[in-house]
């Protein structure tokens, strides 16, 4: 019988311990002999994969690594979560390796007429759920940066939802949509990979040195019961309009009856190449 009882409290032991494993969000998936780029300005480089390791280094934003080895450890700060990762880079003359939080990578750049473009996680943030004041959510804080070389030329920063939209990630280099005074449209996405679980659009103006952020698009889906879906109609596409971007919204819902219930709706953002307003509607 004591046997049977120290069996139960190890297999106990171990299942609450599966429960609180831990798993890296997608976007923070990097592979292994690949470059890449320091997103968080003074990320440190430890000794070991570890919070807690000595601090070998610091680095900038935008300085470049080596991945050499993605770690089985995981860390978990806010809504975001990341492995650790084994790098080499280089400082000056001097070649270094250590372990760096994979939070504090870019989870995507791009280089541009002479700038580069880094895209990644800055925080999480506390804020009030709008469908229940009361309550308190948090949601993840990313951002863009325009850099020249070490140097921030402008930065932009908006809501990428709670780790669960983290599963993937995009960051691309789109035309100007023939606005006015726009050189190209940067676009960043996330999303997660559960029905019910929103995903988010970023696109940003990029005019001289100045980033401008379009209102953010928001779109989520479960199963064919229910979808709501956000974009944009630029110039280009069919349907625009001269220095305009029009906003569009569908939903659907179905009932008990399995009967479609569904929403439209869609507004017009004047652009004057510098900067955009709501078109007035009387």
């Amino acid at each position: 019988m004591k046997t049977f009882f120290t069996a139960l409290l190890l297999l106990t032991v171990q299942f609450l311990f599966a429960q609180e494993e831990v798993y890296a969000d997608g976007i923070f998936n990097f592979e292994e002999n690949k470059p890449q780029k320091i997103f968080t300005a003074g990320a440190r480089i430890r000794q070991s994969p570890e919070v807690n390791a000595q601090v070998l280094d610091s680095l900038p934003a935008n300085q470049e690594v080596f991945i050499l080895k993605k770690e089985e450890r995981v860390l978990k700060l806010g809504e975001r979560t990341a492995n650790w990762y084994r790098v080499s880079y280089q400082k000056g003359d001097r070649a270094s390796e250590g372990y760096v939080w994979g939070g504090n990578l870019c989870t995507g750049y791009r280089n541009k007429n002479g700038y580069d473009f880094l895209l990644g996680l800055a925080k999480t943030i506390t804020k009030k759920d709008p469908q229940f004041p009361t309550e308190t959510i948090q949601q993840n804080m990313a951002a863009v940066k325009m850099m020249e070389g070490p140097a921030v030329i402008d930065e932009v920063s908006f809501e990428t939802g709670s780790g669960e939209s983290l599963s993937y990630g995009t960051f691309t280099v789109e035309s100007n949509h023939k606005l006015k005074n726009v050189e190209f449209t940067l676009k960043a996405a996330v999303s997660g990979e559960a029905c019910g679980i929103p995903g988010y659009d970023q696109y940003i103006l990029v005019t001289g040195k100045k980033l401008i952020a379009l209102p953010q698009l928001m779109s989520v889906g479960d199963a064919d019961v229910y979808y709501h879906h956000e974009e944009f109609i630029f110039p280009n596409d069919k349907g625009g309009v001269t220095n305009a971007f029009i906003y569009k919204m569908e939903e659907m819902e179905k009932d008990e009856k399995d009967r479609e219930k569904r929403k439209k709706a869609s507004k017009t953002y004047l652009w004057d190449g510098t900067a955009y307003r709501l078109k007035q509607t009387r």
